[in-house]
């Protein structure tokens, strides 16, 4: 197979098992088609008002100052007197959008609404909204429309500020919240003279929702515990007081108004959310207002062993905690309309004020929804199953015809529901899991067949087993008939034929297997062993290291100590000892603080400099450098310098609230555009080119940082030059002949084919350095698989103004940006060490290896712990 046809082929299957992550985990499970269960008895109000304060956190809101009083003292007395309170168990991501649908429909959004900013409905859905008969909106232009774009009919109204207004660097943030708060008296103002609005406003089943953005933004700028985040809740409480006083003078005092303030998800202390932190996913709630339960004094010790009740001296009040998703049922309970159909939340009827018959219709009602849900997955899947290969969902169910029933028998029914809607969501998980695995290790399997027949001194017989092209052509109609009748989608074609031409390949390379096999008793059976159980230990190193960054930093001091046992040391003590040093200096950053503000930019800067001079004055003496490639090399160090000042320049900017200076700004997306340009017009000499992709990267990489993960790339650039040159020692320690000086090799000069050597076992133990590099970029300044390892403030010197999909581009950029570092190190290394570059299936099984330790740490993280996108009941209390 030529190279640009294997390099192809090995793309797309790459990218198919790429994709199936998305449809095996994270496909939507949402169905329709059920009718929406009404109840015949009288709701106990006739309107309701939702407040969401965005970002706030439940300690927060109920913390006291030091002298005893609340920074909301109207909620405060709320709960004390007239309401009841808990805490909201939000779910993974914590972000605005899901945060909201969980509120207002009821379940928990896939993560396929990530590819829309959440801004769009990525699926159509039920809601609160859509069952009311109006609904008026204000706030948030990210958040508003999507629900008055999914609502059938005309009757969500909204009122949104421009988008333009919300960003990081106002000088008062907490105006997003006050506006709405205007535009709400405004609105009720002008109601008293439009005749028509004000009959609109006093009929039943209304909803008017308020959504605060204005602590989340404060958060974001200035952290949860500063003074503007804390004070924009003491505005919030007095805006909603205000409002209160209004609606209920408006109303006439009809006592038939429900109130509900909570919020979408919470922050961590460093001002960032998506996670599952328990400062992101608890989230305080308070109800009040007609139906609803009044403060409510308890004696005994309540059922919560968080120590939060003594903390906000609350411990004599009743508390009554909810999934978010519960909230949906409530206010729909309260208004008298249909729990939204695609719902799970489970009514929570300590909230409820009212007759032990309403209570019991309520959950029957809300029974029956879930119900119907799982009654229409069932058939679905039915219907795509052949059925002698369809298992239903066996559990003890009770399928009640009446209300009469008690209410335990209703909740058991909701809850066999549930499991059996996680039961049929994930059917198809086992089956398409195995054949993407089976299609993984063909193709793993093929690439290292491939590699040993083209460079290893093989005999490289012909295959003695018999692929005939028919028998598989025959296996591939039958899974074709097989997926057919099952009216199976597209994309399970792709994951079940992709192994059979991947094993007809490998098969076809057996002969390659066999000499292998027999070449095998050669090696001494202590020395397999060994090689077994270092293999072994290395890859369950790396996969652990998904779980865990602590183990990241005991790799890197078992690395460390490679040219000790190597004999490396014996002939390059200088550089065996900076391999040591560097490595362990990088095991450092693991043990770190995932995000933080301590002012190391500036260091960052200095360490690249010096870094910078230490290789230039070291190549000047071996390679002159010419005029240009000297100026160009000073002014990149200068930009470097620059950069390490930008950051800290901007951020006192914006702390003294004067916004993001344009030169700031400029000079950030200018370097963004130049930093992959620069290096091209660089000396093709190894160490110029990498050394000016390094400062090109690093000055990036420096405006996107905010604390001590700006020395990461320097200190990883100083061990990838020593790799660089230890492994040239390396070639000397095993005797290899040949041996190129490194200031003598051109990235642009043709390479020798009599000068390429086959490979080594050594070459094992390079692409095993570069996996592991890769994963340590990857996660070595934080978990880039969790939201809320990124830092908002890390954007600061490009854009201020809240843009999700900018925003997200430039943090993937710093991500990339070790990557490249790593991955041009071992480009370098393949040339240096006389292994053709352009044999790019050396770097396809490197590869291929990669994502497969990826794939099964992701599996076994799935089947060993909780599920994003199953409906489980969260624990009662701060986990």
């Amino acid at each position: 197979m030529r190279i640009i046809t294997f390099f192809l082929v090995g793309l797309i299957v790459h990218v198919i098992f790429f994709i199936s992550i998305f449809d095996i985990y994270f496909t939507s499970p949402l169905v329709h088609g059920m009718t929406p269960q009404t109840m015949s008895l009288a709701p106990p109000a006739s309107r309701l008002v939702l407040v969401v304060a965005d970002g706030l956190r439940a300690d927060s809101l109920f913390t006291l100052h030091s002298n005893g009083s609340s920074r909301a003292p109207y909620l405060r007395t709320i709960i004390k007197e007239s309401g009841t309170w808990g805490v909201s168990h939000t779910r993974v991501p914590t972000e605005s959008r899901p945060g909201h649908v969980a509120l207002i429909a009821g379940f928990y959004e896939d993560v396929s609404a990530v590819a829309k900013g959440w801004k769009e409905n990525p699926v159509e859905f039920d809601s609160v909204f859509n069952e009311s008969r109006h609904t008026w909106c204000w706030g948030s232009p990210d958040i508003l429309p999507m629900f008055a774009k999914g609502a059938t009919g005309d009757h969500v109204y909204t009122y949104t500020y421009p988008a333009e207004e919300e960003d990081f660097a106002s000088t008062d943030a907490s105006r997003l919240d006050s506006w709405v708060f205007a535009q709400v008296k405004s609105f009720f103002q002008s109601a008293k003279s439009n005749s028509s609005l004000r009959a609109s406003l006093h009929e039943d089943k209304n909803v008017f929702f308020l959504h605060l953005l204005g602590i989340d933004t404060n958060g974001h700028a200035h952290r949860p515990m500063s003074q503007e985040y804390l004070e924009n809740i003491g505005l919030v409480d007095n805006g909603l007081s205000e409002m209160v006083s209004l609606v209920e003078d408006f109303f006439g005092y009809d006592g038939k108004t429900a109130y509900v303030f909570t919020s979408d998800h919470g922050m961590t202390n460093w001002g960032s959310h998506g996670a599952g932190h328990p400062s992101e996913t608890l989230t305080p709630l308070v109800v009040w207002g007609a139906g609803v339960n009044s403060a409510q004094t308890v004696t005994e010790p309540q059922p919560y062993e968080d120590g939060y009740l003594q903390d906000w001296k609350l411990e004599h009040l009743r508390r009554v905690d909810v999934s978010q998703a519960d909230i949906a049922p409530l206010m729909a309970s309260l208004i008298g309309v249909p729990i939204p159909v695609n719902s799970v939340g489970v009514l929570p009827l300590p909230y409820l004020n009212n007759s032990d018959l309403f209570k019991a219709e309520s959950m029957y009602t809300n029974a029956i929804q879930v119900l119907e849900q799982f009654k229409m997955k069932m058939a679905q899947k039915k219907e795509t199953t052949l059925s002698f290969l369809f298992t239903p969902y066996h559990s003890p169910v009770v399928f009640p015809s009446h209300a009469s029933f008690q209410i335990s028998l209703c909740q058991s029914l909701i809850s066999h529901s549930l499991e059996g809607l996680v039961y049929y969501h994930t059917y198809d998980r086992f089956f398409l899991g195995c054949s993407v695995v089976l299609g993984f290790v063909g193709w793993t399997s093929y690439v290292a067949l491939v590699i040993l027949k083209t460079h290893a001194s093989l005999n490289r017989r012909p295959s003695i087993l018999k692929t005939n092209l028919w028998q598989f052509s025959v296996l591939l109609t039958v899974i074709t008939l097989f997926l057919f009748i099952q009216r199976s989608p597209a994309t399970y074609y792709i994951y079940c034929l992709l192994p059979v031409p991947v094993w007809y390949s490998v098969l076809k390379e057996s002969g390659t297997l066999t000499d292998l096999i027999k070449s095998a008793p050669s090696l001494p059976l202590w020395k397999c062993f060994g090689y077994f159980v270092l293999v072994a230990f290395g890859i369950e190193l790396l996969v652990v290291s998904f779980f865990y960054r602590t183990m990241l930093t005991v790799g890197l001091a078992v690395l460390s100590l490679w040219p000790f046992l190597s004999g490396v040391f014996g002939i390059a003590k200088y550089r065996s000892l900076s391999w040591f040093f560097s490595c362990l200096f990088l095991a450092l950053f693991p043990l770190m603080p995932v995000v933080g503000r301590e002012p190391n930019i500036a260091c960052a800067g200095l360490l690249t400099l010096f870094t910078s001079v230490c290789y230039l004055w070291s190549s000047q003496r071996q390679t002159p450098l010419h005029l240009s490639d000297r100026q160009l090399f000073v002014a990149q160090m200068l930009h470097v310098a620059m950069c390490a000042y930008v950051p800290s320049l901007t951020h006192s900017s914006l702390q003294q609230k004067q916004g993001l200076p344009l030169f700031n700004q400029i000079i950030s997306w200018a370097t963004l555009a130049s930093s992959m340009l620069v290096p091209l017009v660089s000396s093709t000499r190894i160490f110029h080119r990498l050394l000016s992709i390094l400062l090109s990267l690093t000055a990036t990489y420096l405006l996107l940082s905010t604390g001590s993960e700006a020395l990461f790339p320097p200190v990883l650039s100083w061990l990838m030059f020593v790799w660089i040159n230890i492994e040239q020692e390396a070639m000397l320690a095993q005797g290899l002949s040949g041996r190129q000086e490194l200031s003598s090799i051109d990235f642009s000069a043709n390479i020798d084919i009599a000068k390429i050597r086959q490979l080594k076992l050594d070459d094992i133990r390079r692409s095993y350095f570069f996996v592991f590099f890769i994963i340590t970029a990857f996660f070595g300044t934080g978990n880039i698989a969790s939201i809320n390892s990124f830092d908002p403030a890390s954007v600061y010197c490009f854009l201020t103004v809240f843009n999700p999909f900018i925003m997200g581009g430039l943090m993937m950029w710093k991500v990339i940006i070790p990557f490249i570092i790593v991955m041009c190190t071992f480009e370098t290394i393949q040339v240096a060490t006389q292994l053709s570059s352009r044999s790019i299936s050396h770097y396809v099984i490197v590869m291929s290896m990669t994502i497969f330790l990826m794939l099964l740490s992701v599996v076994t993280h799935i089947l060993t712990s909780q599920r994003l996108i199953m409906w489980k009941r969260p624990k009662s209390h701060f986990s």
